[in-house]
């Protein structure tokens, strides 16, 4: 989800790969290995989009599968809302990025905050934030709260 095309997530993943292998050593048990691993994978993205520089484009793969679907019309106005929300995550910064993603991947304040390196209460209010920017970036795409 980090990425927009299948060469960047498959370059993006082998930098994953890479870094916790070699960072494997500085593990020190203070937390779940899910946890350490997740940081470093999180880290190791927000470091890859810096040095890269990507432009933000819209997910080519997501929109082919858009343009293939043969649904009742609730399932087109779900799909529809889903792009409107996909294209404003790709318009947030990276740590709103991934403030977002913990979010819908169901993870708590507190494990948004140490994945983070940030405080519940920072995680808590970074997250409104962010929030309330997704709305505000949706709307002014022309989609209609209901």
């Amino acid at each position: 989800m980090y990425m927009d095309n299948q060469e960047d997530q498959n370059d993006l993943y082998q930098e994953i790969i890479l870094q916790l292998w070699k960072s494997y050593t500085r593990f020190q048990g203070h937390s779940q290995f899910s946890t350490w691993m997740y940081r470093v994978a999180l880290n190791t993205a927000i470091t890859y989009f810096k040095k890269a520089k990507h432009v933000v484009e819209r997910n080519e793969a997501f929109d082919d599968k858009v343009k293939n679907l043969q649904s009742s019309e609730v399932d087109m106005v779900v799909e529809s809302q889903v792009q409107y929300l996909y294209n404003a995550i790709y318009l947030l910064n990276d740590v709103e990025k991934a403030l977002i993603f913990l979010y819908l991947e169901g993870f708590s304040h507190q494990d948004i905050g140490r994945n983070l390196g940030i405080s519940e209460g920072n995680a808590r209010v970074k997250l409104n934030r962010t929030k309330s920017k997704l709305q505000v970036i949706i709307k002014d795409q022309g989609y209609e709260f209901r």
